[in-house]
């Protein structure tokens, strides 16, 4: 047995992969990768990989940033642990939270530190439910979110993601979580309808949820600014502006969930920025670190943190946290991070890239299998159907995404076939000649799914 051999066995043996097919992967195997290099990835066979996902819409510096690993070995040399418990703290958690705060939506005031977006989403829900206890109503603790909405996998994380396999089996959502329409005019409107139509019929039906539910229960509402993991579904216009004014209308809490549109995907700071919204909380998590290490944050109004300290009051401690909030590596880390975003001006770089960006993603709308091409910066997706003008999508056990992802694997480009959609969301460093790349390599796995599903006669 090769070495190679070996470490696809011991990883059989060893591992449960995440949104994997586990029975699959007893016999498949995984893909192993052993280095990066700027957008690229390469395997232990020494093949090389555009990473058209940034990893897990994550990696916005790419996979060699030395900055980073510095900043890293710096900090574990001087303090490589400590905690924020009992009023202890150190230099990277209060200088990170500062430059945080200097960047962040005006309405937001304290910095709440754990490792994953999902944590992060939790801390959110504890928040709000902990805020409301504070303002003497102990009845206004539902939290709507809405269908193919994603925040995690946490127990109450997962209960917000509006997502069925997420749900199934896990014996989710808990109580006091609610779903509401996804903003997806191309999923979810009606024939004849129009986009200005579509977005006041649901949100109408989040004001009838609302006074059904009775807004004296109803605590907050959360939102990606773009759905990321539901296909990267992109608001329609106007529709923020009417939940927000719905939302202060019944004095419920806007959380905006910033894991994936923060730190200039969306050709902005914040997707709250892009769509102008004014979150009471707002969660960030993957590019905060550029992923070089786990840590996420969740930034709560002024308003909302004053009410959680004169209740510590009476109770005596903020009975939340986690070992490793703020962790001092995590957080130098981080924080170089955002020094490289501005140093760099990544967000300018996106601004000029993202239209050769959307460009070339809307090229590909006019392909046989697509029946949207959508997107907003550097973040899209292609809708894949076996019927453009019906919408009609493939039958889940011919999952033409995923062969579409496979193939322009083959050609050397790494996307994600969510469902009936291909995702795209590269690191934030990529260029024109890289986006090209890309896209070429996507172009070839859209062509040869289109063989794949005309042999087995999916289509014509």
């Amino acid at each position: 047995m090769s070495s190679e051999q070996r470490r696809v066995s011991q990883d059989i043996e060893s591992l449960v992969h995440p949104y994997t097919n586990l029975d699959t992967h007893l016999h498949k195997g995984p893909l192993i990768m052993e280095r990066g290099e700027g957008v690229y990835v390469f395997d232990d066979q020494g093949r090389r990989y555009l990473e058209g996902m940034s990893g897990l819409w994550c990696a916005s510096l790419g996979f060699s940033e030395p900055r980073l690993v510095e900043a890293a070995t710096r900090q574990l040399s001087k303090l490589p642990y400590y905690q924020l418990f009992n009023s202890r703290s150190h230099g990277p958690a209060i200088d990170l939270s500062e430059k945080l705060l200097s960047i962040a939506p005006k309405s937001l005031g304290k910095v709440l530190y754990a490792n994953s977006g999902s944590e992060a989403n939790d801390a959110a829900v504890k928040l709000v439910w902990f805020y409301n206890n504070a303002m003497g109503r102990p009845e206004k603790k539902k939290i709507i979110s809405r269908w193919r909405a994603y925040h995690g996998v946490t127990v109450a994380a997962a209960s917000l993601t509006g997502l069925p396999a997420n749900h199934q089996d896990f014996d989710l959502p808990i109580d006091r979580i609610l779903h509401t329409d996804c903003p997806s005019y191309y999923h979810e409107a009606r024939p004849g309808e129009t986009e200005a139509q579509f977005t006041r019929r649901i949100v109408g039906n989040l004001e009838a949820l609302i006074l059904r539910e009775g807004p004296e229960t109803v605590a907050a509402f959360i939102a990606e600014p773009v759905n990321g993991s539901g296909g990267v579904i992109v608001p329609p216009q106007g529709y923020f502006e009417q939940v927000q004014a719905l939302l202060k209308k019944h004095d419920i809490l806007f959380i905006v969930d910033e894991v994936i549109c923060g730190f200039g995907r969306t050709g902005n700071m914040f997707g709250s920025d892009t769509f102008d919204l004014e979150p009471d909380i707002m969660t960030v998590a993957k590019a905060l670190s550029a992923s070089y290490l786990p840590i996420s944050a969740t930034l709560v109004s002024q308003k909302v943190y004053d009410k959680v300290v004169e209740r510590t009051r009476d109770l005596g401690v903020f009975a939340h946290g986690v070992t490793y909030s703020g962790h001092p590596v995590c957080a130098a880390v981080a924080l170089e991070t955002l020094k490289i975003y501005e140093e760099r001006d990544i967000v300018g770089h996106v601004r000029a890239v993202a239209p050769h960006f959307q460009h070339r993603l809307r090229s590909l709308a006019d392909h046989p299998l697509v029946g949207e091409a959508r997107g907003v910066g550097l973040i899209g997706a292609l809708e894949i159907t076996r019927d453009k003008a019906s919408k009609a999508p493939f039958d889940a056990q011919n999952n033409i995404a995923a062969v579409v992802q496979n193939k322009a694997a083959d050609r050397g480009v790494l996307v994600r076939g969510i469902r009936n959609a291909v995702a795209i969301s590269p690191p934030l460093i990529i260029t024109k000649e890289q986006i090209d790349e890309l896209f070429d390599g996507i172009a070839h796995g859209l062509d040869e799914a289109l063989v794949v599903a005309r042999q087995a006669e999916l289509v014509q």
